[in-house]
């Protein structure tokens, strides 16, 4: 099975690292390389919401709480409230729920600052996640690719990434520093999720919700051209990476968890085959374990 997804990434011109689960059976996968880790990009953004939504349910935030996002100092980032020209007041269940729809920089950097690096590795430690570390936000994770490109501003420096007539910085792409985490631990994550035993009802809820919300179609939802078929999900890209995990639940009500994550050869901003890889490979996937 799993030449078969390698072949669908090869075509595209990817490395791609994949892992599919029923929820039903969790012994019925699908994998590729499924314990490499791998730069996530903004896929760090779902575990980052599961410990937000832990913190909720201990009473360690109050999600109705509100903080205000200044222009200056906020991240950058293509989507949300990183385009905003002026401060905006929000509450944190707020804030997780752009960071998750439109994968918000500047909401997922406002939220990682409240939850702490410390306190989420705890939290993800006790989900049993062995491969998934977040070590850093998208702030961050900018300044550094701006010293390696020699840069002044984060849209040079992916410039530079999106150049195929350039070399990569050294360690662009290591997942040594960088939040990082496995296909097979993403979906460990997200069976604990669906099956609401890392979080109430409440937060199980309001999680899968941001998921199903999430506004893009090109990556896992390409591959279920199909109103009846629902995908929770949640991309990451950076440069040459292109990632999306997610729940894929069928009108029959069977679902399967799926993480895919893929470098392709080029830096190019837009890669059409490259993103729908990812859902030709999650289809083959559910086919297999129907």
């Amino acid at each position: 099975m799993n030449a078969r997804i390698r072949a669908i990434f090869d075509d595209a011109g990817v490395q791609g690292w994949f892992h599919a689960v029923a929820l039903a059976d969790p012994s019925a996968t699908v994998d590729l390389d499924a314990d490499h880790v791998v730069p996530l990009a903004s896929v760090y953004k779902l575990p980052l919401l599961a410990g937000f939504c832990r913190l909720v349910d201990q009473g360690q935030v109050k999600p109705r709480e509100r903080i205000t996002l200044h222009p200056l100092t906020k991240t950058a980032g293509p989507t949300g409230l990183s385009l905003f020209a002026d401060p905006v007041t929000l509450s944190l269940r707020d804030l997780a729920l752009s960071m998750m729809t439109v994968s918000d920089n500047a909401s997922a950097d406002a939220l990682l600052n409240i939850v702490g690096l410390t306190r989420l590795a705890t939290i993800l430690e006790s989900f049993g996640l062995e491969r998934t570390w977040v070590r850093r936000g998208t702030a961050a994770n900018l300044r550094d690719l701006q010293e390696k490109t020699g840069t002044n501003d984060p849209d040079a420096a992916l410039a530079i990434l999106a150049d195929n007539d350039q070399t990569d910085p050294d360690g662009v792409y290591s997942a040594a520093n960088a939040s990082a985490g496995s296909p097979r631990d993403l979906t460990l994550l997200l069976q604990r999720l669906w099956s609401g035993e890392l979080l109430s009802a409440d937060q199980t809820s309001f999680a899968k919700g941001t998921m199903h919300h999430q506004i893009f179609q090109h990556r896992l939802a390409s591959g279920f051209p199909h109103d009846s078929i629902r995908i929770a999900g949640k991309t990451g890209t950076f440069g040459a990476l292109r990632h999306e995990v997610g729940v894929i639940t069928l009108p029959d009500g069977t679902a399967y968890a799926v993480a895919a994550l893929t470098q392709s050869a080029r830096g190019d901003t837009r890669q059409p085959r490259a993103d729908q890889a990812i859902g030709k490979a999650a289809r083959l996937a559910v086919d297999l374990l129907r």
